[in-house]
């Protein structure tokens, strides 16, 4: 088939190097046009939820590094993606400009921008089996980088220092922390009555601060490099935490200034992931148990951190073990208890339903009839009782 013959999808280009940015301002119908190698799960799903009319993407969508499930998720919702582009998409293409597909074509006009590959359900089945023999291979970087996270980072793992004074009371506490990541949408649902009934401190890890607050609730604090945290979030009165390199350069707060809300802020420099120092200053501090919400925890979620990623994830949670309870398992585990005013709201609503059904027979009408004689006859001989006397009477 030529190009001319192929089907034509349009749309209007939304360009974004970061997945996570440019989702906040892709709309339904738009063309998102993405530079994301090995594009995971947590990415896919949020530009599911947008809508787009396609995805173009400069990279490849699956590197052959591991067999990452973005692009298959892709492909399921129907969302025609095209990767291996290029750059060209970026250096020719501009924000909010009509652009049209053909085949694997992008076009601006009749003008042709770039060429890449098409992804279907057989191509992405390909790609995802040749990307399990390179397993093994990373597993070996896993290990090598497991071992410099560890020695780069052993006081802090193992005695907590480093960690900063915070403000935040966690002693003896339940933590939950929220991250913008897995499922984190059903896990706050299935976790209201806990959220309810326990009080614990909330941590929003940078955009898990929004999850928070879109499920009716506001962070106690909010840990990260604040670059995918909504204004709003920030300025909801919680503890900030800048997550800093270890030299102490701290990005983020830069911005909470311009803001005009870094009085207060506190740097935490360390090389893990953000999602990781917030567990570990919530065991530092005392935390009496730690529930965790989109964060990652399988094989697929560690390699779609990335390397440098996993080796810290995997060492926070062999430190923390004995307090972290995943979302998922506190709610098979967890059953709200029953309040003294439900009971009697309970009991109310049934006493209703009795009377109704009674009501709704002759013998019940009855039966009310004779109730309602006896309770006139007994309000009568109780007022009686209070009654005035004549003189001599």
């Amino acid at each position: 088939m030529s190009i001319v013959e192929q089907p034509l999808v349009a749309g209007t280009a939304r360009l974004g190097k970061r997945t996570k940015d440019l989702t906040k301002r892709l709309g339904p119908g738009d063309v998102a046009v993405i530079d994301h190698e090995d594009i995971d799960r947590v990415a896919a799903e949020a530009l599911v939820e947008r809508r787009p009319a396609a995805v173009l993407n400069a990279a490849a969508s699956t590197s052959g590094r591991y067999p990452n499930a973005g692009p298959r998720i892709l492909v399921d919702a129907g969302i025609p993606l095209i990767d291996g582009l290029g750059q060209a998409v970026f250096e020719q293409l501009h924000e909010g400009q009509e652009i049209t597909l053909r085949g694997s074509a992008v076009l601006a006009g009749d003008t042709l921008i770039a060429e890449g590959t098409v992804q279907d359900g057989v191509t992405v089945a390909a790609a995802q089996e040749a990307a399990r023999e390179g397993l093994s291979e990373q597993l070996e970087m896993f290990a090598q980088n497991t071992m410099e996270y560890m020695l780069r980072e052993r006081d802090l793992l193992l005695d907590g220092i480093g960690a900063p004074e915070v403000r935040t009371v966690m002693a003896g506490r339940p933590v939950l922390i929220v991250v913008r990541g897995y499922h984190y949408k059903e896990d706050l649902l299935t976790l209201r009555p806990f959220l309810r009934e326990s009080r614990p401190v909330i941590i929003g890890v940078d955009g898990g601060a929004d999850a928070v607050m879109e499920a009716g609730f506001r962070p106690d604090m909010i840990i990260g490099d604040m670059d995918s945290v909504s204004d709003r979030a920030l300025a909801s009165g919680a503890e900030l935490v800048v997550h800093a390199y270890r030299d102490g350069r701290a990005p983020g707060m830069a911005r909470l200034e311009e803001l005009g809300v870094g009085k207060g802020a506190v740097l935490f420099p360390a090389s893990g992931t953000s999602e990781d120092i917030a567990m570990l200053l919530a065991d530092e501090k005392g935390a009496a148990v730690i529930v965790a919400v989109g964060t990652h925890g399988t094989l697929e979620e560690f390699l779609d951190k990335g390397r440098a990623g996993m080796s810290s994830t995997f060492l926070t949670r062999l430190r923390i073990g004995s307090k972290l309870v995943d979302a998922k398992g506190v709610s098979r585990l967890y059953r709200q208890r029953i309040s003294n005013f439900q009971l009697v709201l309970l009991a109310v609503a049934g006493l209703l339903a009795l009377t109704v059904a009674l009501w709704a027979t002759p013998g019940g009408q009855a039966l009310m009839q004779i109730l309602g004689a006896r309770l006139d006859g007994m309000l009568s001989w109780f007022t009686t009782l209070f009654a005035p006397r004549l003189p001599g009477g």
